[in-house]
């Protein structure tokens, strides 16, 4: 095959989606497939809205040497309305991994996210999703069953599961309760609530390692430090900024717990990535999670935006070892349900050659 890929910024960037889209990409010239990347700059939303209008852009895209097109739909503002001449040379397939109407926004801007993204999918030919929630989200925002294939992201990138003897003796030690967020400092990822269900905790049996990049806002990076500094938990949160894959591994090894309080996820890899070391996970009830996590079983869930239901799950799980102990093995368990890189990658390319050669069908 021969394909384009449309992105904003660097395939390697620290991101869930760009995970995806650069595991993708890597399984797809392995087997011999050729794909081109176009890289558009980051800017902001409005700026990004008039690449429509730019002819450079306009032939930038046609003149690659490819039949279908991959668009991360990130990129949708910059390709809503380029779309309609693009599809009269390519074959289009969003990778969506999350809407962002779906996410939280005032009124005005929630509206205009709508409309831009009803317009991007207009033109499409098919759909590669990341979840059956984000499939959802789609189908309701257009109207429209679009040829799809739900291709879920997996766990395995970081080297073999944990074992079980290993787990127990994690969920058997003394000291304080190790808690880990795994996550860019933005406000969909809702450390904030998370802070302040911990302040309701009190400062005793736990402390926060808190894995990302503190770059992305840096006003919400200031505010969220200076929420942990005022109640007085300075001492116990640990902002470590982003880490090696070597690190974040060592950091799920010895961590207790993952809490994952974003106000919407449209998968959630860090999901996955903790429980193949058999940590399970709180995480909400927007978005996908719950296709992951059985609540009560191998983790759970509560209401987003919900700082003391946070508290509560929180205060129920960490000072019962045997309680976390069961929920750690179960988590491990779970993760080896869900299928690894490789073969969602392949399921991808699969659905791709269909979609090309024309027998993809709503």
């Amino acid at each position: 095959m021969r394909l384009g890929l449309v992105i904003y910024g660097q395939l390697d960037t620290l991101t869930g989606g760009y995970l995806y889209d650069r595991k993708l990409v890597e399984y797809l010239r392995r087997q011999g497939d050729r794909v081109e990347i176009v890289s558009l700059d980051w800017r902001d939303y409005w700026r990004h809205l008039g690449d429509n209008f730019s002819p450079a852009l306009r032939r930038r895209i046609l003149g690659l040497q490819a039949d279908l097109l991959l668009q991360d739909e990130l990129n949708h503002p910059s390709l809503f309305l380029l779309n309609d001449t693009l599809a009269s040379r390519f074959r289009l397939v969003p990778i969506v991994h999350h809407l962002r109407s779906s996410e939280r926004h005032p009124w005005a801007l929630k509206i205009l996210y709508r409309q831009v993204e009803k317009r991007f999918f207009r033109g499409v030919d098919a759909c590669l999703y990341n979840s059956h929630t984000t499939q959802q989200s789609v189908e309701a925002l257009t109207g429209r069953v679009f040829p799809g294939r739900v291709a879920y992201p997996a766990g395995d990138r970081l080297g073999p599961p944990l074992d079980e003897a290993s787990i127990r003796a994690r969920c058997r030690e003394g000291g304080r309760r190790r808690l880990l967020f795994v996550g860019s400092l933005i406000p969909r990822k809702g450390l904030h609530d998370l802070l302040a269900a911990l302040l309701r905790l009190g400062g005793a049996g736990w402390e926060l390692y808190v894995a990302g990049r503190l770059d992305v806002d840096p006003a919400y990076t200031r505010r969220i430090q200076h929420q942990a500094a005022r109640g007085g938990l300075a001492q116990q949160v640990h902002f470590l900024g982003p880490v090696s894959e070597d690190e974040l591994a060592r950091l799920y090894a010895r961590s207790h717990l993952v809490v994952l309080p974003s106000s919407y996820e449209g998968f959630g890899i860090v999901i996955l990535e903790a429980m193949s070391f058999g940590v399970p996970v709180l995480a909400t009830t927007a978005g996908a999670a719950a296709e992951i996590i059985h609540p009560g079983v191998d983790g759970l869930l509560v209401p987003a935006g919900r700082p003391p239901a946070l508290a509560e799950a929180l205060a129920g799980v960490l000072p019962d070892a045997g309680e976390l102990e069961r929920l750690s093995l179960q988590a491990r368990r779970r993760f080896g349900q869900f299928p690894r890189w490789e073969d969602s990658a392949r399921a991808a390319r699969q659905f791709l050659l269909r979609t090309l050669a024309g027998k993809e069908t709503a």
